[in-house]
């Protein structure tokens, strides 16, 4: 299994938008509006980092609001 943050900077005003409509894809366990350089933090995961990498480019990127995605895969040192 493999996790991921990811970070996402919106529109002005759609953070809680972008939030809402993520956190019921399948993959993502938790999405949350923060303030900062970031709109909404994510926490997902996949079987394998090529499902993660779907999950991003062509569920997570494709919703309304969102102009920019930075996946942040977890590892265990």
């Amino acid at each position: 299994m493999v996790h991921a943050y990811i970070l996402i900077q919106t529109e002005v005003g759609k953070a809680a938008t972008v939030a809402g409509e993520i956190s019921g894809l399948a993959g993502v366990t938790t999405a949350e509006d923060v303030t900062g350089p970031y709109d909404v933090i994510v926490r997902a995961e996949a079987d394998n980092v090529d499902q993660l990498g779907q999950l991003v480019v062509a569920n997570i990127q494709n919703v309304d609001g969102i102009t920019r995605t930075l996946t942040c895969p977890v590892v265990h040192i």
